[in-house]
Order: C-alpha cells, then structure tokens, then sequence
C-alpha cells in the first residue's frame, strides 16, 4: 500500500503550480502580480510541506529539504521580480501601447501611459524554473518512501502535482483577469488544455493495480460500502466535463465568458482533487 502524508500533498501543490506559473510568465503576457500572488502562497505552501514533515508524520529528509528549497528559490524569484517591476512585461507592454495608439488615433487624446524604464532589465521567466526542479527531487523522493511499488508511487506523486498545480493556476489566472481585464485568452486556453492532457494521466496511474478498480470492484474495502469509489469516478468524470465547457465558454466573446469559465473552474479545483485525493486516502 502506498502512504498518504499532508507534506507531500503540500510539496505536490506547491510543485505543480509553481511550474505552471512558468507556463505563464514566459508568454510575457500577464502583468507581474499574478507572479507575486502565486510565488507568494506556493512559497508558503511549501514552508507548510517542510513544517508538517519535520513535525509529523515519516521523516523523508530529501522531501523536506527540497521543500526548504522549493521556499528559498521561490523567495528568491518574487525578490528578483519586485527589484525589476521598473521594466514590466514586455507582452503585456505592447498590448497597452498599441491600445492606447487606436486610441489616440480615434479621438485625438493622447492619454498619459505608465512610466516604464525600457532600459532595464526584466524579470528572467527561467528563473520560475528552479524551485519546481527542487521540488520534483523531493516528490521523488517522498513517492519512493511513500510506499510500494516504487515506480507506481512515484508516478502518482508526480502526476498527481502537475494535476493540481495546472487546475489550481487556471482557477487563479481567471481571477487575474479581474484585475488585468483586457489581456489575451490565450494564457487562460493554455492552462485549460493542460488540465486536458494531463486528466488522462491521473486516471491511468490511479487505476494501475492495485489502484481504483479494486475499489470499484470491492476487492478493497473503502469502509462506506463503495461510495467512496463511486465519487472518485464522478470527480473523475465530471472534472473532464468542466474542463470541454470551460474551454466552450471562452470561445464567447464576451468578457463574461472568462468569469463564466473561471466559475466553472472553481467547481473543476473540488473535483481534481477529489479525483486524487480521494483516490490516494482510499488506496493508503
């Protein structure tokens, strides 16, 4: 059997998202506080892995020193990304100048644009890449002490983290553009259709023997009587659904369309990890 444990599950989140945040910022389209939300609250995220695996719990010390990685190379991107938010992003830049030109152009106003200081440097997308490199060591780590067989453990710590992280930052990037209103769709779609790829994977290695179907079958007792594997199929299906109507809302033009797929999102984020969780807690 293979072991459930709260600091993995928090290095997985924090992981995941964290490298979907890349996914992100190296389109040079989304303003840099989407950065500092997310580098923020996965950089705690994985503070809280390191607490709850000295704390509690089997001590994996390669977990929980990638988490204290995962932590410091977060906090060193978000200081990297405040100490040059002088040069903004250089996608979002030119969508504002070519914006306020039509404007210009139409009415004759000539509308007072953001200091932006061309000369200096940007914050370098590469940099999002360190701390969820860290952490694939630890997950590695953590899925081999998680239990047997090692490669089936492993492979569900790790998909299971670009699961939720994808899911977690599609959610959060559709809030962004609350504040962020007129930027493209296509950071948005492109998390959409990585939930899309990644879903088949989760299922796969939560079915992989002994995974759900012996739960499904009543070869292991979920202890409420198989409803238990009844909801992870529902979580499993529904999430696939949510991500084919999330991605049918944004073919609206309409600016409600991205606040109805961010809705729809929301209800995928309780799903997801109901898919995985759920599968996981049952199979430990």
């Amino acid at each position: 059997m293979i072991r459930l444990d709260a600091a993995t599950v928090l290095l997985q989140w924090a992981t995941g998202g964290l490298a979907f945040l890349w996914v992100t910022t190296r389109r040079r389209e989304v303003s840099l506080g989407y950065g500092w939300l997310l580098r923020g609250t996965y950089g705690l995220m994985a503070l809280g892995a390191l607490f709850l695996g000295r704390r509690y719990g089997e001590e994996v010390i390669v977990r929980d020193v990638a988490s204290a990685g995962v932590a410091l190379a977060t906090a060193l991107a978000l200081i990297v990304s405040i100490q040059r938010k002088a040069a903004g992003v250089a996608g979002e830049r030119a969508r504002v100048e070519a914006r306020s030109a039509r404007v210009t152009a139409m009415t004759g106003i000539d509308r007072q644009r953001e200091a932006i200081d061309e000369d200096a440097p940007e914050f370098p997308p590469a940099l999002d890449l360190v701390a969820p490199i860290i952490g694939l060591i630890g997950l590695i780590a953590a899925g081999v002490a998680a239990g047997d067989p090692d490669p089936l453990s492993v492979a569900r710590v790790v998909v299971g983290a670009a699961f939720l992280g994808a899911v977690t930052d599609a959610m959060l990037l559709g809030h962004w553009y609350l504040v962020q209103p007129g930027m493209p769709r296509g950071p948005l779609l492109e998390m959409v259709r990585w939930i899309a790829v990644i879903w088949p994977f989760e299922l796969i290695v939560m079915l992989w023997p002994v995974g759900m179907g012996a739960v499904i079958t009543g070869e292991i007792d979920d202890g409420y009587n198989g409803i238990l594997g009844w909801m992870w199929i529902a979580c499993a299906i529904t999430t696939i659904v949510l991500v084919g109507v999330t991605r049918a809302a944004l073919r609206e033009r309409e600016y409600s369309a991205v606040m109805a797929a961010t809705g729809l999102l929301y209800l995928a984020i309780l799903t997801a990890f109901g898919m995985d969780l759920v599968a996981r807690a049952v199979l430990s």
